[in-house]
C-alpha cells in the first residue's frame, strides 16, 4: 500500500476509533503504520525499536488482540517494541502481557464549566484583560488559508521564533512543531495584533471522546503577556459553543507521581526544558482532572530499555547528535560552564612560562586579561542575559578563535615537542571554536527572550 492509501485508510480509523489525544497527530508524516484487521498502529522505527504513538487505534475490545500482533512483528522484524502516551483503559486490555509506568499527566477539561473557571480564577481574567488591553485579537482560520499564503507563512515564523528561544533542540515524534501536518479534521485559532499574527493554537479532534486537543498553543517571542491565554479562552468558548465536553492541553510531561528514575531525570534536565513550569501553566488554567500518561511495553523487556527507545524516538538522529544540537544552541548551563572552566584555564595561562607557548610575555598577559575579563562577562550574561553583551562577548570570542589558530600555526607548531604540547595547544584551538558557536547559539536564544521581555 502507498503512503497516500495507509494514510487515507489510517485517516477512516482514526475518524471511528481515535480515542487517544495523539491519534490525529499520526495522520502526518513521518509515521509507519502496522494495519491489523480494522485497527492501526502508528509508530516510528529508531533502528531498534518500533515505539508507537499511543494505544492502537483500535475498538476497546480489540486493543489487546492489536498490541500483541505488533508486538509478534517487531520481534520477527528483530525490534523491541513500545507504546507511548497510553491511558489507563490500554493497560486493562493488555494485563498480563505487557506492563506500564507512568510517564506524566495529561490535564482535561470540561469546555462548559470554563466561564465558572474565569469568574474563579481573578489572576486569569487579568492575563485576559492585560492581552486585550494590548490590542490582541483571536480569530479562527479556514482551511485554505492554512493551506498556503499569507497565514501559514506568518504562522510558520512564529513557530520558528518560538523555538529560538528554547534552550533544547527542536524534537520530533509526538512533540514535532508544526500547525499543518494535516488539514484533517483541524482548526486553528490565531492571535493578532493590528492584523500581525503574534501566536496560534492548533487544534485536533479526539472523535471516539467526543472533544479535541490543543496540540500546539504557541506565542511569538514579542507577544503581550495573556497572548497564549486568550488563544485558550477561544478554544474553550468555541467548544462550548459547538457542545464539546472533552478538551485537553496534551501530556505535562514526567509531571505528577512518576519513579525515582523520572523524578531524578526531571531534576537533570531542567536546564534544558522546564517541566515544572509546563505544570504549572496547565494547573493555572483548573483543569477538571488530570489523567496519567504511561508508557507501556511487553512483560518480556526491560523498563529501563523501553525508556530509552521511548525517548530515542523524540531525538531526532540519537541522543549525540541532539545532544550537540542542543549544547549549540548557548543553554544557561553551558554559558555558566564555560564561565567555571575559564578561571582555572587562565590560572594555568598565568603560570605557565612564555616559552615556548607564547611570541613574548606581552602577549601572555594580554591573553590572560582578556580571559578575565570574558569570565566576568560570562557571569554576568549568565545572572542576567543582555543581547548586547552577549553579542559583545560573541564577536570578541570569535577573534579569539581566529588569533589563536594564527598563533598556533605560526609559534606553537615550530616550538611545541611531544605529544602532550601537541595536544594541549588542539584543546587551546577547539575551545574558543566552540565557546564562539555556543554564544552564538545563545545570542539568538536571547535576542528572542529579550524582545519578549519588551513586549511584556
Amino acid at each position: 500500500m502507498n503512503p497516500a492509501s495507509s494514510r487515507q485508510r489510517l485517516l477512516e480509523l482514526v475518524r471511528r476509533h481515535g480515542w487517544n489525544a495523539t491519534a490525529f497527530q499520526t495522520v502526518g508524516a513521518g509515521y509507519t503504520y502496522f494495519f491489523h484487521g480494522d485497527a492501526c498502529v502508528a509508530y516510528v522505527d529508531t533502528g531498534y525499536a518500533w515505539v508507537a504513538a499511543g494505544a492502537p487505534i483500535a475498538a476497546t475490545e480489540a486493543l489487546g488482540d492489536v498490541a500483541e500482533s505488533f508486538a509478534h512483528a517487531a520481534r520477527a522484524a528483530g525490534k523491541r517494541c513500545c507504546f507511548f502516551a497510553t491511558e489507563e483503559r490500554f493497560q486493562k486490555a493488555v494485563s498480563g502481557e505487557f506492563e506500564s509506568f507512568a510517564v506524566g499527566e495529561q490535564p482535561v477539561w470540561d469546555p462548559h464549566e470554563w466561564l465558572t473557571t474565569l469568574a474563579a480564577r481573578p489572576s486569569l481574567r487579568e492575563q485576559l484583560r492585560r492581552a486585550r488591553a494590548k490590542g490582541v485579537t483571536v480569530r479562527e482560520t479556514r482551511d485554505d488559508d492554512l493551506a498556503q499564503g499569507p497565514t501559514r507563512n506568518a504562522l510558520n515564523r512564529v513557530a520558528a521564533r518560538w523555538m529560538a528561544t528554547h534552550h533544547m533542540a527542536p524534537m520530533g515524534f509526538l512533540v514535532s512543531v508544526g500547525p499543518f501536518g494535516t488539514l484533517a479534521d483541524r482548526t486553528c485559532f490565531v492571535a493578532e495584533i493590528d492584523d500581525e499574527i503574534c501566536g496560534f493554537a492548533s487544534v485536533i479532534s479526539v472523535p471516539a471522546r467526543a472533544g479535541w486537543f490543543i496540540e500546539h498553543l504557541i506565542r511569538d517571542p514579542s507577544a503581550p503577556n495573556g497572548t497564549s491565554e486568550l488563544l485558550v479562552d477561544a478554544v474553550m468558548r468555541w467548544a462550548n459553543d459547538a457542545g464539546y465536553r472533552w478538551l485537553t492541553l496534551g501530556l505535562a510531561p514526567l509531571a505528577g507521581n512518576v519513579s525515582g528514575i523520572l523524578r531524578l531525570l526531571r531534576r537533570v534536565a531542567s536546564p534544558l526544558y522546564d517541566f515544572d513550569g509546563l505544570r504549572a501553566y496547565k494547573a493555572k488554567l483548573n483543569p477538571k482532572e488530570w489523567l496519567v500518561i504511561y508508557l507501556t511495553y511487553p512483560v518480556s523487556q526491560s523498563p529501563a530499555i523501553s525508556l530509552i527507545d521511548a525517548l530515542s524516538a523524540f531525538t531526532r538522529g540519537g541522543f549525540l547528535r541532539f545532544g550537540i544540537r542542543s549544547l549549540l544552541r548557548g543553554p544557561t548551563f553551558a554559558l555558566r560552564a564555560l564561565a567555571t572552566l575559564l578561571v582555572p584555564w587562565t590560572i594555568v595561562l598565568a603560570a605557565a612560562p612564555t616559552y615556548p607557548w607564547f611570541f613574548g610575555t606581552h602577549i601572555k598577559w594580554a591573553w590572560v586579561i582578556f580571559n578575565v575579563l570574558l569570565s566576568f562577562g560570562l557571569f554576568r550574561v549568565v545572572r542576567r542575559p543582555r543581547t548586547p553583551l552577549i553579542t559583545a562577548l560573541a564577536i570578541a570570542v570569535t577573534f579569539d578563535a581566529a588569533l589563536t589558530l594564527l598563533e598556533a600555526m605560526l609559534w606553537n607548531v615550530r616550538h611545541t615537542r611531544g605529544v602532550l604540547d601537541t595536544l594541549i595547544v588542539a584543546v587551546a584551538c577547539a575551545a574558543p571554536a566552540l565557546a564562539a558557536v555556543i554564544l552564538w547559539g545563545a545570542r539568538y536564544r536571547i535576542v528572542g527572550a529579550s524582545e519578549s521581555a519588551v513586549a511584556k
